[in-house]
């Protein structure tokens, strides 16, 4: 007679083996109905040709840029964003040690790259000045004196989810930054934050529309209201999408985001391509005026340059108008700007990268003696020191960011901004997956990473000799040209 032990262990087995027998058998029959339906189904020509085995191909395409992120892509390769640059921006939203050993990784041959030219005697810190608060909108009733250089750039609720705007808005605050409310329209998760706002206006008006969706001067009054909005920034185009109007999937827009917005529940939200009541640049100038008179605060205008023609032409319509009726801010995108959700011919081929447009811009202001007037804010891509400095360099007056400020929150670069599946509950209203993003904590960190942006940009200048980033010229820096070697951007770009 077998002892309880042994008879336990015999039955086990037996069972162990059942299981197993059945799942065998189980695999084996979805495997014959599986290479069936293959076989005869008439979409896949790899799966008719090679049924069953073909789906791995599938399988392996969808993973394989997991692989090649984290694995065998090197520091400096990915797209849009290598590890270096994401790796930068996440250990300074951790407030750790950001410094680095032995030598740079960066290819310095590469056409594009900048230098910044140190002086001899560089600026001492009890020299050093802390960064000037800089008035946008002379004219208006109530002008916005901005604390910071560096802010954050248009990400609508709707795109991102409701921790992700509660973080970003409570952080921005924390930071003494404002932040972009992108053309969803304001939400009471902004204002929650308690930091300033610039209130975008889409090309759909979205939360300032009336019933027939066009703007309205009692909603625009409704949002100036809040002592928090302090700006206007009518939206003509965006660097990832230039020509197009925003995209949110059918499945992100729920109810409380078509009520923000003023438009049906469960429907896609397309935006048109342009305001359907600016055709030319009269039209332009006479909305920055209606709004800035009914609001009384700063207006301006967020555009990607492609031709850039009708610049003359524009600057002697705001002179013959005069000056205070000049926009008070100009956001210029770059065409390597980013975005929930744009068609890839856009994305990747319509419109003037920043290290172009910008000195095209501030050159042509100058040339019409509104540079003091209008104030240039450059934004794509501007995520690490180096691209803001860059961008002062080339004229700007502040940079926003949107994907470094996404970064700090935890962004992985998972590409899934436009399914509602974000792995990291940024851009997701799967409340599973908003989980994971802790608002408190993540504003803590969104506040560290403005702050040692800002940090490590005065550091930059003050190599340069300049006492604080504004003073930044574009003697201050050189550009990797086509034929390797460094050309200083007053040379390149030489002002008027």
């Amino acid at each position: 007679m077998l002892d309880p032990v042994s008879s336990f262990a015999i039955n086990f087995v037996a069972i162990l083996g059942g299981i197993l027998l059945f799942l065998f058998v189980s695999g084996l029959i979805a495997a014959v109905i599986i290479y069936q339906i293959d076989k005869h189904q008439t979409k896949q020509t790899i799966r008719r040709n090679y049924p069953l085995v073909g789906r791995f191909r599938y399988m392996f395409e969808h993973i394989g840029e997991f692989f090649r992120q984290y694995f065998f892509a090197q520091d400096r390769e990915e797209m849009p964003f290598n590890r270096a640059q994401r790796s930068w921006c996440y250990r300074a939203a951790k407030d750790v040690d950001n410094t680095i050993a032995f030598g740079s990784t960066r290819d310095l041959r590469v056409p594009g790259t900048y230098f910044f030219l140190n002086c001899p005697f560089p600026t001492l810190k009890e020299d050093a000045v802390t960064t000037r608060t800089l008035r946008i909108g002379p004219y208006c009733r109530e002008p916005y004196d901005a604390k910071s250089f560096f802010n954050i750039s248009g990400m609508s609720y709707g795109a991102l989810s409701k921790p992700a705007v509660l973080a970003l808005a409570n952080g921005a605050r924390e930071a003494g930054c404002w932040m972009n409310t992108g053309e969803g329209g304001l939400s009471p998760f902004h204002l929650e934050g308690g930091c300033d706002i610039v209130c975008q206006v889409g090309t759909a008006k979205y939360g300032l529309r009336d019933e027939q969706g066009r703007l309205s001067d009692e909603k625009l009054r409704e949002k100036a209201a809040h002592e928090q909005v302090k700006m206007f920034e009518i939206k003509l185009s965006q660097g990832a999408k230039p020509g197009k109007g925003g995209m949110l999937p059918a499945e992100k827009v729920s109810a409380e985001i078509a009520q923000i917005r003023g438009i049906p529940e469960g429907v896609a939200s397309i935006s048109p391509n342009r305001h359907p009541e600016i055709g030319n640049i009269d039209d332009l100038l006479d909305m920055v005026a209606h709004i800035r008179e009914v609001t009384g605060k700063p207006v301006g205008f967020k555009l990607v340059l492609g031709s850039t023609d009708w610049l003359d032409e524009f600057c002697e319509h705001i002179l013959k108008r005069g000056v205070e009726h000049a926009p008070d801010f100009i956001t210029l995108d770059s065409s390597d700007g980013g975005t929930g959700a744009a068609p890839m011919p856009l994305m990747d081929s319509v419109g003037l990268p920043l290290r172009e447009s910008l000195p095209a811009l501030v050159n042509k202001l100058i040339m019409h003696g509104l540079r003091e007037r209008i104030k240039v804010v450059a934004s794509g891509k501007c995520i690490n020191p180096t691209d803001v400095a860059a961008a002062l360099c080339l004229g700007a007056d502040f940079c926003v960011s949107a994907r470094g400020f996404m970064f700090a929150l935890g962004c992985i670069q998972a590409l899934q901004c436009n399914k509602n599946t974000c792995p990291t509950g940024i851009t997701t209203h799967d409340k599973e997956l908003q989980r994971g993003l802790v608002p408190e904590d993540k504003a803590t960190r969104v506040r560290s990473y403005h702050d040692h942006l800002v940090n490590e940009v005065a550091m930059i200048a003050h190599s340069c000799g300049v006492t604080e980033p504004r003073e930044l010229r574009r003697k201050h820096a050189a550009i990797v040209i086509d034929s390797g070697r460094s050309v200083p951007l007053d040379i390149l770009y030489p002002e008027v």
